[in-house]
């Protein structure tokens, strides 16, 4: 009889390690309301796990029901559309690809406005133009909803160990709000100013990224050219005024770092295309405000190049490699 309850004991043990997050505190559950969730791509997923772990229950949708599964095992409910999720919370976290996935999935046939409740808060973490921002806030107000951009800096490792940084644009009234719901995703939540300043927080950001990640590609490959261990070089740069975010935490060379894209040919991380769109949104802000960003529109270019030279579903710092080729081709 010991050895039936002991052998019971071990398979209680194994089962509940596989369904920690499925079975959240339901005293937890209780005490917090509903949160909408649109849009279970790499990054959406894991914040929406976050919220659960947090014990947020979670109502969500995306445009492919296959990305929904994961989430509906840890407990998620899931509804055909934008405007059912509207339709039962009234606090609501979208993180979609572009501009025309927010516009569609706010004002669109199935889209949140079409349902949403009056007093519902709105929670956009895509990167998209400041000028979308603005439309769907005020789209958001005339439905007597609150409208607030909130994109994200971190990628998919912080999304899943909920340390991304949120830069959030909106009334300040509604800060506090938001933040609750942020907090249990990211490990820095910063009120910018009004709706779309968040996302001019984070265009710039991508921007400098982007020039950050191939300036330390073209001097890994310069270093390597000259006979330098890449890994020495790595050290080096990063005791020195050369050191960067990309060569000292997601370093693009191959073999010089554990754990990043490079290291797993430059799959999973933040794509190429993703990079080029954030840089082409910078470039029309640049316009529409007479701002001369000539090393941006340098780091568009490499990048659109890429897209079209088969680095799209790469991760961005795969622009080490297609300088790389670039190399070799003028060899």
């Amino acid at each position: 009889m010991a050895a039936v309850f002991r052998g019971s004991r071990k398979l209680w043990r194994r089962w509940s390690n596989h369904v920690d997050l499925a079975l959240v505190s339901s005293r937890a559950m209780a005490s917090k309301t509903q949160v909408g969730f649109v849009g279970l791509g790499n990054m959406g997923n894991p914040m929406a796990k976050n919220l659960l772990k947090h014990g947020y229950p979670v109502i969500a949708t995306d445009v492919f029901p296959e990305s929904c599964k994961e989430i509906q095992e840890l407990g998620a409910q899931i509804l055909d559309s934008p405007a059912e999720v509207a339709d039962k919370a009234d606090r609501i976290i979208t993180m979609l690809p572009s501009s025309p996935n927010v516009i569609e999935v706010y004002t669109g046939p199935n889209g949140i406005l079409k349902k949403v409740k009056k007093g519902s808060l709105l929670i956009d973490s895509s990167t998209i133009d400041p000028a979308v921002s603005k439309e769907m806030a005020a789209a958001a107000e005339k439905m007597g909803a609150v409208f607030m951009d909130a994109p994200v800096s971190g990628g998919v490792g912080a999304a899943s160990s909920g340390k991304l940084t949120f830069m959030v644009g909106g009334p300040e009234e509604e800060f506090t709000a938001t933040k609750e719901l942020l907090t249990c995703m990211g490990a820095n939540v910063v009120h910018c100013g009004q709706v779309g300043t968040g996302q001019a927080a984070k265009i710039c950001n991508n921007m400098l990224l982007a020039i950050g990640m191939i300036g330390t590609s073209e001097t890994m490959n310069l270093g390597i050219r000259l006979g330098l261990d890449p890994k020495l070089l790595a050290k080096i740069l990063n005791m020195s005024s050369g050191r960067c975010w990309s060569s000292d935490t997601y370093n693009p060379v191959p073999g010089v770092m554990e754990g990043v894209p490079s290291a797993n040919n430059y799959q999973g991380g933040f794509g190429t295309t993703l990079m080029a769109k954030d840089l082409g949104l910078a470039q029309n802000t640049a316009t529409s405000t007479r701002t001369p960003v000539p090393m941006g529109a340098l780091a568009h270019q490499v990048y659109r190049m890429m897209c079209a030279r088969g680095y799209a579903s790469k991760d961005f710092s795969s622009v080490f490699q297609f300088l790389r080729e670039e190399d070799a081709g003028g060899q």
